[in-house]
């Protein structure tokens, strides 16, 4: 079996699509034969009922859990030391009719479904939250004051509370609200001492109920048990159902015609609060589905032939992928990535063509080696060579500038002069070594400085401010000096008028940085594109009138550190120029 494997995937791409259409139209045909009458109807309604039943069920327990959360909460009223107290009031005591209108207060506060909460005792006098008498005619004659009493252990539930001698700050309608009430006994005779009455949002019922959609058009509504609506949507269909269909068997499903359409009728009745769930919803789109239900095999040919086009696609990648791997390796090798390799899985025509590429990439690889090498080998001496120019050059200047000194003021500016010139020659040889502390860096261009500062006199200023922690870091020697000459010669010698040099030395973005800002004249714009191309190497030093200076500074953080490091240049022409100069961190 291996051997036949790998005959097969070794063989030519045409002989392979030819056994992969092949599979293509075999895998549709033995499909659509198998998978045949895989539906029945009488399984789709059974399932269908049991889900309709499921969900009104859900539906009047979800109702009986709100009604019973509020007599939760009259019992544990009813037991409450703040509303006995009041109760038990021989005599009018506003602290204490206080204390129970708070403790109300709070009940309602934490149950939003609560509409208001009243506390009647049997001496005709009450504690609410925000419920109120209409009339002086006495509370204890009211409907559910009587019926709570004379039934002291069972919660009274009424719909559409009608006629009441009560009302509420918020106004709520009969239609609003559904009423529960409950007596408080006295434990020590059992007899009733008073009555709590809560008013419970119907928009409760709603909310647990208007999610619910029995198929497209079918609704669920609420009755009490006296067969009168305490819920119901806006639907026209819910005052046709006569109260004698759904009678007192809640578990026989009905079939019934309405305005000439069929529907289902099914409901379930609460033990607790005897309220009636019922669903309706139209036999047509159970219909439907059982027509949708003939035409099963159409759809299972279709999802047959997509699963076998995907067959095909997924067969067809299996030569096109290498394929693709391929020239996607090729079009990295073209754009400089020459660490790619294609890995040949089979000895077709693509593996033969990508062992050949792999031969390739590693000869240009073993190239491109070379010419770096040598170009870096080139690029270390031309930097040796700049950096050996840039002492004789300024030597030249120092010694033009003392010999003028000599002839004008004598003696002791000479030796100032002569001073400063040795520590910048001593600093610059540095015993040959390359990197050198900050403190002698700035030593350095301090000295430079000063012998500039007596050459310039009034043109030129100078200020430092070098942070203490940077001092015994290690730098490159000889990095500012040369843009520090730059903004002397090219920006303050250039401009009218005092000259300004300012040097900030600081530990920025986990970096040593260097901030060298003079008021020159500055840098125009066509002048600066030049310098910031040198920089980032996009211009050969060859092909730019710029100086060495710039030039060997970058070079020489960028060949020791990475790009990363170096010079960034930035100027306004007629305002001055700012240098930053980033080194990394060594102590």
């Amino acid at each position: 079996m291996s051997t036949v494997r790998r005959v097969f995937l070794n063989g030519k791409i045409g002989n392979k699509l030819a056994i992969y259409f092949l599979l293509v139209i075999l895998v549709p045909t033995v499909t659509i034969t198998t998978l045949g009458n895989l539906m029945y109807r009488k399984s789709i309604i059974e399932e269908q009922n049991a889900s309709t039943k499921q969900m009104i069920r859900e539906i009047s327990n979800n109702i009986d859990f709100y009604i019973k959360n509020n007599e939760n909460i009259i019992t544990y009223l009813s037991d409450d030391p703040r509303i006995l107290s009041f109760i038990n009031l021989k005599a009018p005591n506003h602290e204490v009719e206080d204390e129970a209108n708070r403790t109300i207060l709070k009940f309602s506060c934490l149950h939003p479904e609560i509409a208001g909460i009243m506390v009647v005792s049997s001496k005709d006098t009450y504690a609410s939250d925000i419920m109120y008498r209409i009339s002086r005619d006495p509370l204890v004659n009211e409907e559910w004051y009587t019926k709570a009493a004379q039934n002291p252990d069972k919660l009274q539930i009424f719909n559409r509370p009608l006629g009441r001698n009560v009302n509420n700050v918020f106004q709520y309608c009969e239609d609003d609200v559904v009423s529960v009430s409950k007596a408080i006994v006295d434990k020590t005779n059992d007899k009733c001492i008073g009555v709590i009455l809560v008013d419970i949002k119907v928009n409760v019922i709603k909310s647990v109920i208007e999610n619910i959609r029995l198929g497209q058009n079918g609704f669920v509504y609420i009755v009490d048990k006296d067969n009168k609506i305490i819920y119901s949507p806006v639907n026209k269909v819910v005052y046709r159902i006569e109260d004698a269909w759904i009678g007192n068997d809640g578990n026989k499903i009905l079939v019934k015609n309405i305005k000439g359409n069929q529907y289902e009728i099914m409901s379930v009745v609460s033990p607790y609060t005897k309220w009636r769930t019922v669903g309706v919803f139209p036999i047509e789109g159970v219909e439907r589905i059982v027509k949708n239900i003939k035409y099963s095999s159409l759809v299972i040919a279709l999802i047959t032939l997509i699963t076998a086009e995907m067959l095909a696609i997924f067969f067809t990648k299996s030569i096109v992928n290498p394929i693709t791997e391929l020239k996607g390796l090729m079009k990295r090798t073209e754009h400089g990535d020459f660490d790619v390799y294609f890995n040949p899985k089979y000895e077709d025509e693509v593996g033969e063509l990508g062992s050949a590429f792999n031969h390739m990439v590693k000869e240009i690889k073993k190239l491109i080696k070379l010419v770096q090498i040598e170009e870096k080998n080139k690029r270390k001496a031309e930097i040796s060579i700049l950096h050996a120019q840039i002492k004789p050059h300024f030597l030249y200047n120092t010694l033009d500038t003392i010999q003028w000194m000599a002839q004008e003021h004598r003696a002791s500016e000479v030796v100032f002069m002569v001073n400063n010139l040795s520590n910048i020659l001593r600093i610059g040889l540095s015993s040959g070594a390359e990197i050198i502390k900050v403190r002698q860096e700035i030593e350095h261009v301090k000295s430079y400085l000063a012998i500039q500062k007596v050459r310039y006199e009034d043109k030129l200023n100078y200020e430092m401010d070098i942070s203490e922690e940077i001092l015994d870091l290690k730098v490159i020697k000889i990095t500012l000096q040369p843009l520090v000459e730059n903004a002397i010669y090219h920006g303050i010698k250039e401009k009218r008028g005092a000259g300004m040099i300012y040097i900030k030395g600081q530990i920025k973005n986990n970096k040593l940085n260097f901030v060298i800002t003079d008021n020159g004249i500055g840098i125009k714009s066509e002048k600066l594109k030049e310098i910031n191309a040198v920089i980032k190497n996009t211009v050969s030093l060859n092909n730019s009138s710029l100086g060495y200076g710039i030039f060997n500074v970058n070079a020489r953080i960028k060949l020791t550190y990475g790009n990363e490091y170096g010079i960034e240049y930035s100027s306004k022409y007629g305002s001055g120029t700012t240098v930053n100069v980033w080194h990394p961190l060594i102590k």
